[in-house]
């Protein structure tokens, strides 16, 4: 399938929603759910009590993180998800829609801030999995504390790292590095292929395409 651009797939998703009716907090459930699946499927019947730590920033690529760990939690894997950020600062309605079934989940440990304490960083260092999602295609500027503290901690961590459809500090055009980015084992991107995911796979590590229930009908004017 042709590769896209950022802008390209936002529009795409604006026109699913807008002229089709298949809502953004639908996208995100699929795309969370195939997050779930990827891990699913590459350690099989080993994620029992697995440290998989989800770290998140405030936009939709947090959102598919906050989704995707609710549904590994059927696998009784230890799940935390880190907000990176306060849940005030979450900015879009899918995203709160899935913070908040996080907040009444017993099975998740949820802790959220603008700091990376001791706890946060215990819990990147230890981790068996890693769950990448703190920018994804949305990256502009200067990656600034706390985020480039989280990403040189993720890199320095013996976990298997999944990014969420682009490694955080990837451009998703240009596949330039902005300063840091996560190194990843594997990427799962959406839709269709991001062009800068083609021009840099050495962070990408292998590349997953999900479809998330976008029909072919949002890419007419697009493409």
């Amino acid at each position: 399938m042709k590769p896209i651009t950022s802008d390209q797939m936002y529009r795409i998703e604006d026109n699913s929603h807008n002229l089709i009716g298949m809502q953004r907090v639908y996208m995100m459930e699929n795309a969370g759910h195939g997050i779930a699946d990827f891990i699913v499927n590459k350690f099989k019947n080993r994620l029992k009590n697995e440290k998989i730590v989800v770290l998140c920033g405030t936009g939709n690529n947090g959102g598919d993180g906050f989704v995707a760990s609710r549904h590994l939690t059927c696998y009784a894997a230890d799940i935390t998800v880190i907000l990176i950020g306060l849940p005030s600062f979450i900015r879009s309605e899918e995203a709160n829609i899935n913070w908040k079934i996080l907040e009444k989940m017993d099975s998740i440990k949820i802790i959220f801030g603008k700091d990376l304490n001791e706890d946060i960083k215990a819990k990147i260092t230890k981790a068996d999995i890693i769950i990448d999602g703190i920018f994804g295609t949305g990256i502009r500027g200067e990656i600034r504390y706390p985020n480039n503290h989280a990403i040189d901690l993720i890199n320095s961590s013996r976990a298997y790292i999944l990014s969420i459809d682009v490694p955080s500090g990837l451009d998703p055009d240009t596949g330039q590095v902005h300063e840091k980015c996560v190194k990843a084992d594997a990427t799962v991107t959406f839709h269709r292929m991001k062009m800068g995911l083609l021009r840099n796979k050495k962070f990408t590590g292998i590349i997953h395409i999900e479809c998330i229930g976008i029909p072919p009908e949002a890419e007419r004017g697009v493409l």
